[in-house]
């Protein structure tokens, strides 16, 4: 008797039906994805006890007439895909014809439909996979979508729902990212109690951030200025002839000011070609963005869109859809690195005072941190997509802290990519054709406005005004200029300043170093031997002079210029230890930029440490030319700002 078997329809439905629909999330996904992609203008979608009672979704969009509306529940049926050339470059956000066959196996389903030409609709409904009934209905145009009862045939499925709050804070932040990716259309979600969304359509993603988090939420936010790059940039040499030379890839949205810092990545909202997705790779570009400007452990807010031809990203890597592979991921990586780069060297605001903040803004909460939903279900990211802890970003590959032997060790480190090389060179655009990039805060001016005041942010400039009057405790510079009364952290300021020039002259070529009277001998454990032996060479151009004396003992001959020789081996050891720490693949360019941190926070100006005024002025005048002013390499601020304002306010003058 044969083992094998064929599964009965209605099973494989169920089974099929778990790939795609995991909640009553799952279900509102797929139906606003076919909703869009009918071009609705308009939707609509009501839930009761958080979708697990009832799910409708309303729209204003084309309609079926009755032989599609129930083609529509066959398996792999779709209007839009005709053959498999089409997979190549996919326009839409559904496709795969799985969404209303995989609801229908789980659920009751009513679908209203009708085509505005047809002077009648259709009425179509399904319980647990079985047509029920088909007849006429007048019903308006477009298409209305009813899933009751989700998972009532499959027990099993519906046990692990979680409560009705949940699953419909789920439901609410799912809405919200495509309300976020399509500001030209209406959205609305409601309860039968309460009316959660709301959104007309308007022009400007500015103004669809404006309504859903509010005025204080987007003065948080810097505007990622719209730019572009030629995707030939990524295209080798056998892909010239089938590559479009006039594709490029574009980038925009929102990323938060530094000091703005979330605990998890449920702030972080990413959509290529106006698709919702989860991507590794961005969100490394993400992290990679903000490296020596927060501190690690923290993430930022950002709304990131990227649009690039549908060719050059694969979506048909995951049933629910959420997963995208590019055809070109270090090109994309790099591009959204350097947009999000960009976007803060531009803005560069000054932090204000903690507590002048919380007084202007009526509270001690930020703004971002209650409208991303911190700590709360309300807008808690979509579990698949946001959740910090079913899905914690690139995977990390730490080097164990005892090696059995080199050879093995070797294997989970290694070293990728070349030394960064100006924008405009890495991303192939020929001298004088730089990219354009819109002014900073022409959307609502997010970008150009202060969180307190509506007015402009201090930049660097505002530095260069200061004029010291001492210093508090030794270790903090105090300054005025018009704008108010300014703190400088004088150790963290000179760390930035060294930290720039560093990395400048190490990207310029190799560094000299200063020798030593005598050589330090210093001995290594197994791990750091084999990240000695991965990056010695690196540590040569920075200005190590270091060799391997036999065992595990090395010679420092040489460090880098301005490092004290006690402070040589602890140097030593901190690059070792957090090159071990990081990703599988370390890339010449965060190694470059972690060896400058660290040798630039050895090096800097130490705290309790007396300053003339002639120092002081010097300092600020070396800040001001920076990149980066806002902070120091590992993520601290650098100045804190007191506005006049900020001081009439609190002496009661306004």
């Amino acid at each position: 008797m044969s083992r094998i078997r064929i599964l009965p329809e209605n099973v494989a439905n169920k089974i099929a039906a778990g790939e795609v629909v995991e909640r009553p999330a799952s279900v509102v996904k797929e139906l606003l994805e076919n909703a869009l992609d009918a071009s609705a203008r308009s939707i609509r979608v009501e839930v009761e006890s958080g979708g697990k009672r009832m799910i409708r979704v309303i729209d204003d969009g084309c309609g079926m007439n009755q032989d599609d509306a129930l083609l529509a529940f066959e398996r792999h049926a779709t209007s839009k895909l005709a053959n498999a050339d089409d997979l190549l470059s996919i326009s839409t956000l559904g496709f795969r014809g799985e969404a209303l066959p995989s609801i229908a196996a789980v659920s009751r389903l009513l679908l209203e439909t009708r085509v505005a030409s047809d002077e009648q609709g259709s009425r179509v409904e399904f319980a647990g996979g079985k047509l029920v009934s088909v007849k006429p209905a007048g019903v308006p145009a477009g298409t209305s979508i009813s899933v009751a009862d989700i998972f009532y045939c499959v027990p099993a499925r519906r046990k692990f729902l979680k409560s009705e709050t949940t699953e419909l804070g789920h439901v609410a932040s799912l809405v919200t990212h495509y309300a976020l990716a399509h500001p030209e259309t209406h959205f609305v979600l409601k309860t039968p109690t309460q009316v959660i969304l709301d959104c007309a359509p308007v022009e400007k993603l500015a103004d669809r951030v404006y309504q859903i988090f509010g005025r204080q939420a987007l003065d948080e936010l810097v505007e990622i200025p719209a730019n572009e790059a030629p995707m030939r940039s990524a295209i080798t040499e056998p892909e010239l002839e089938s590559g479009d030379e006039s594709a490029t890839i574009r980038a925009t949205g929102f990323t938060s000011r530094p000091e703005v810092q979330r605990a998890n990545r449920n702030g972080t909202y990413i959509f290529v070609n106006r698709r919702l997705v989860r991507d590794r790779l961005l969100l490394h570009a993400i992290g990679e963005a903000y490296r020596n400007i927060t501190p690690p452990g923290v993430f930022p807010v950002v709304l990131l869109f990227l649009e690039l031809p549908y060719q050059e990203v694969d979506v048909n890597v995951h049933p629910a859809k959420i997963e995208v592979r590019f055809r070109h991921p270090q090109f994309v990586h790099d591009f959204t690195r350097d947009a999000l780069r960009h976007a803060l060297s531009i803005a560069r605001p000054i932090p204000g005072f903690p507590a002048a903040r919380a007084a202007a803004a009526g509270g001690p909460s930020s703004g971002l941190s209650s409208a991303f939903g911190s700590g709360s279900d309300q807008l808690r990211g979509y579990a698949p997509v946001q959740d910090a802890a079913a899905f914690p970003g690139p995977p990390r590959a730490e080097i164990p802290a005892a090696f059995a032997s080199s050879a093995a060790a070797a294997e989970a480190l290694e070293l990728t990519g070349a030394p960064d090389r100006p924008y405009a060179q890495r991303l192939g655009f020929e001298p004088g054709n730089a990219m354009e990039f819109a002014t900073p805060g022409q959307n609502g001016g997010a970008a150009g406005s202060d969180s307190a005041e509506g007015g402009s942010l201090p930049g660097p400039e505002s530095i260069a005004d200061l004029k010291p009057l001492g210093q508090v405790n030794a270790s903090f510079i105090v300054a005025i200029n018009g704008e108010g009364l300014w703190i400088v952290d004088q150790h963290v300021a000179h760390e930035r300043v060294l930290f720039e020039q560093h990395l400048r002259a190490r990207r310029e070529g190799a560094l000299g170093g200063q020798r030593m009277l005598a050589p330090l001998v210093v001995d290594l454990n197994p791990q750091q031997l084999v990240t000695f032996d991965l990056i010695g060479d690196e540590l040569r151009a920075n200005g190590f002079e270091a060799e391997l004396m036999g065992g595990r003992s090395v010679a420092i001959q040489a460090a880098p210029a301005g490092i004290a020789s006690g402070d040589a081996e602890k140097l030593l050891f901190e690059i070792l230890d957090g090159v071990a720490r990081e990703n599988q693949a370390v890339s010449i360019d965060s190694l470059q930029s972690k060896i400058a941190a660290s040798t630039s926070c050895h090096a800097a100006i130490k705290v309790n440490t007396p300053l003339d005024a002639t120092k002081m002025e010097w300092l600020l005048a070396e800040l001001a030319k920076t990149e980066y002013p806002m902070s120091c390499p590992h993520g601290r601020p650098v100045v804190l700002r007191y506005s006049v304002r900020d001081i009439e306010r609190a002496f009661k003058r306004i």
